[in-house]
């Protein structure tokens, strides 16, 4: 499956941005996609993942209640919703798909496809 990550941009602290990951290839109920950042000088950061084939989410502590990750199969997008964005959430934020173990969804090496990053630049 190919990734295509979109919708970064510049937003004041405490703005909102929503970014979308199409994926065009074939993807199974296992298929889990999801969201990391990056930050200069820093180690890639798990944000948000989801499956193909189910409505279970999951989060990383820090952004519980202000992202959102969602899907429209219709479309193969999955989204995610930023909100209450903090100068901290400046990133390059990549969305990625594989199939990992249910008790390493959030370990980068479990993910073979890769989008080509966004970036999110919050201002304070």
């Amino acid at each position: 499956v190919q990734l295509q990550a979109s919708g970064g941009g510049l937003v004041q602290a405490g703005g909102s941005l929503r970014l979308s990951c199409a994926a065009s290839g074939r993807t199974f109920p296992n298929t889990a996609v999801a969201w990391f950042r990056q930050a200069p000088g820093k180690e890639r950061e798990f944000l948000a993942a989801m499956r193909w084939g189910n409505e279970n989410t999951h989060y990383t502590d820090s952004v519980k209640g202000r992202f959102t990750i969602s899907r429209d199969n219709a479309e193969n997008t999955v989204y995610l919703q930023l909100n209450s964005l903090k100068p901290e959430d400046t990133a390059v934020y990549y969305c990625a798909a594989g199939y990992p173990p249910r008790l390493s969804i959030t370990a980068p090496r479990h993910y073979n496809n890769w989008g080509q990053g966004t970036l999110v630049t919050v201002s304070s």
